[in-house]
């Protein structure tokens, strides 16, 4: 009971914490370190076949969790359906497998690459190490325990509930596998480790191009 407090109760939320406190504390004190520190002028064949399948597959799979989580009654409408639940399945497992192929690229890139290497820093790799983690734990638990689609809504939707509302409760998840359960923490482990790697770069998505005056561009090419 004590080590099930520890891990869903304790940990979500000294993750959560420690990414707001860490994000604000580095956005005001060293915010030029807000970049994705692209390596694309360096190498960017690999990059290309790595970052495209990675992005896509793994943006879609959130999205998929987010609506879950958030429309919980529209979602269950949607998985009664015994075909639609076999699609949603299938369609988040070869997500899964593009976003695993992507992220193996951009990984033996970063190996194999002297330039990238080079500027490879220790979080690069915790953050590629827990990110290749993360997903292969999500493909496992697709695989061996199938359904989570509809399972979900039962276990991880309602301890994430408790959560929220300050009324932990563990009777959710304990009684899960526990592949699944490591890739529940590992989702608030990746989120606690977020301030301190160059995945910050999503939260500064430049919306003030929306407001800001119009820019005159003027080529200017000097005659021969």
């Amino acid at each position: 009971m004590f080590v099930e407090s520890v891990l869903f109760i304790a940990f979500p939320y000294v993750a959560v914490t420690l990414a707001i406190a860490v994000t604000l504390f580095r956005y005001f004190t060293d915010r030029f370190s807000y970049s994705t520190q692209s390596s694309q002028f360096l190498e960017g064949r690999a990059l290309f076949w790595g970052s495209v399948p990675w992005h896509y597959g793994i943006l879609i799979i959130l999205l998929a969790h987010v609506v879950a989580f958030l429309f919980q009654d529209a979602w269950a409408a949607l998985v009664a359906d015994q075909t639609t639940l076999y699609s949603l399945e299938l369609i988040g497992l070869s997500l899964a497998i593009a976003a695993m192929l992507g992220l193996s690229v951009l990984l033996i890139r970063r190996l194999r690459s002297s330039r990238v290497l080079v500027v490879t820093s220790t979080m690069d790799w915790i953050l590629l190490v827990a990110l290749l983690a993360q997903v292969a734990l999500g493909i496992w638990s697709a695989l061996f325990f199938r359904w989570g689609s509809d399972w979900f809504l039962f276990t991880a939707a309602p301890w994430l509930e408790s959560l929220i509302t300050f009324q932990p409760d563990t009777s959710f998840v304990v009684s899960l596998p526990w592949v699944v359960k490591l890739h529940m923490l590992g989702g608030f482990a990746i989120v606690a480790i977020f301030p301190f790697t160059r995945l910050v770069h999503v939260i500064t998505v430049p919306i003030t191009y929306l407001w800001r005056p119009y820019q005159v561009v003027v080529w200017y090419r000097r005659s021969r």
